[in-house]
């Protein structure tokens, strides 16, 4: 699991044993062990429907950019896929156990474990007028894993502010973020 740390998780695979097993041993005292497991990842996957129901409203008229860090058997790879559909809601499916969140600085970022470690995905959304070739050129550089944070910021910008406004959670300044550690 990550580091929660100056982030505002959205949702997370991994919920927290004894938060959970208090309230629902709270509820139904009687429940073993396995019976408040059970509850607690079924309640918690059901809440992932809510998440994308509260983030449904955000859609973006470009592709969002998914700048991704996929740990390999073999080590780490870097890569980039497209979410064609604009769609904030898009973002949110994975073939793990993710956990999504946006930095105290606004960038939308997953960390999605699996069996040979962890994928790290980074969603931007492209700016307005940025045309096709210049989204070719940083692909390649994502791809060719030859890009800077310079070149990303150049083309496209975070969508972790327009999830701040639906939750009503403040965000801070880059520098500051990265000061505080």
């Amino acid at each position: 699991m990550m580091n929660k740390k100056n982030v505002h998780v959205i949702w997370s695979a991994f919920p927290d044993y004894d938060e959970w097993g208090k309230e629902l041993r709270a509820e139904e005292p009687d429940l073993t062990d396995d019976q408040v497991y059970a509850r607690m990842y079924s309640t918690n996957n059901d809440y992932l429907d809510d998440e994308r129901a509260n983030l449904d409203g955000i859609r973006y008229n470009m592709p969002i950019l998914v700048i991704s860090q996929l740990g390999l058997w073999n080590g780490t790879s870097s890569g980039y896929g497209e979410i064609r559909s604009g769609k904030v809601t898009d973002c949110l499916c994975s073939w793990y156990e993710p956990e999504w969140y946006v930095t105290a600085d606004g960038e939308f970022c997953c960390a999605d474990h699996h069996h040979d470690g962890v994928n790290h995905y980074w969603y931007r959304v492209w700016k307005d007028g940025v045309t096709e070739d210049q989204m070719d050129e940083l692909k390649e550089k994502l791809y060719e894993n030859t890009y800077t944070t310079e070149d990303i910021d150049a083309l496209t910008r975070p969508i972790g502010p327009d999830i701040a406004k639906v939750y009503g959670f403040e965000l801070v300044p880059r520098e500051v973020a990265l000061a505080a550690g």
